[in-house]
């Protein structure tokens, strides 16, 4: 039986579009954050960078401490808009 993909829910498309937001205020490519990546030593593409920024792909955990060190900001900042969401 073929499994369906679990849906990317608010916390991830915020902390998609916060990737890309911040990505590009730092002045850096996909490729760039993609290299930064590895050299932190998680493999990633800067297609699998893409992918996430348009959610088309989910950022697991590792992933987004990752990418939050490669653009030199805190793992949070990557959440913050949804940290202020009202919990209900």
């Amino acid at each position: 039986m073929a499994t369906r993909p679990i849906e990317i829910g608010p916390a991830g498309i915020q902390a998609a579009c916060n990737i890309e937001r911040l990505r590009l205020l730092c002045g850096l490519s996909q490729h760039d954050v993609a290299e930064r990546c590895i050299a932190l030593g998680r493999p990633m593409t800067n297609t699998t960078l893409s992918r996430t920024e348009r959610a088309r792909r989910r950022c697991d955990v590792d992933d987004l401490v990752t990418i939050a060190a490669a653009l030199g900001i805190s793992p949070s900042a990557l959440l913050a808009d949804c940290l202020a969401a009202p919990r209900g």
